[in-house]
């Protein structure tokens, strides 16, 4: 059939043979670049949603600071000495001389099997910036679980001293009772 033609119907076949190639490569192409585009937009707002949440250094310093830090509590009376020495250093960077600290029972209930809460109880006389500066400080006490009781209570002369009364408790593992199960 393509013998029986002239040169100007085989060339204008072979036109149009190559239009309507052109037509379905460029109706393919622009459906495949429409696509493309989308897929890199996606891509670049997941990006974007990644570099949010990995921080640089600085953000991941600011992160660490709010964050309470917490110890794993250990035997009662390890964990007892160990959250004692830290109030203590933690009281004596605020600069609060208190009386001895005394341990009270935080109470009866066990907060988690095999766990139960130990109270730590100091007193003393200080300025009102120096229990602000404790108070901000204690989050950084990783044997601290909660303050319990805090009272204060101005001096009539010198406003800016007060009588500090603070209660404070730490988690410790209990002793194994005799059936061989925590408390």
């Amino acid at each position: 059939m393509f013998e029986n033609m002239n040169q100007r119907d085989r060339r204008a076949i072979r036109l149009g043979v190559i239009a309507a190639a052109a037509i379905v490569v460029l109706f393919v192409g622009l459906k495949w670049l429409e696509h493309w585009k989308d897929v890199r937009a996606r891509l670049r707002a997941r990006k974007e949603n990644l570099a949010v949440l990995n921080p640089d250094q600085a953000q991941k310093e600011g992160l660490l600071g709010i964050v309470p830090v917490f110890e794993m509590p250990v035997d009662e009376e390890e964990q007892k000495i160990v959250f004692r020495d830290k109030l203590n250093e933690q009281l004596k960077k605020a600069g609060i001389n208190s009386k001895p600290l005394e341990f009270v029972p935080a109470g009866k209930k066990p907060i988690a099997v095999g766990y139960k809460l130990v109270g730590l109880k100091c007193s003393g006389r200080c300025q009102f910036t120096q229990v602000l500066d404790l108070l901000s400080s204690l989050k950084a006490n990783p044997y601290l679980v909660g303050i319990e009781e805090m009272s204060i209570k101005c001096d009539e002369t010198k406003r800016q001293e007060v009588d500090l009364e603070l209660t404070v408790s730490t988690m410790a593992r209990a002793a194994p009772s005799k059936t061989g199960q925590g408390v």
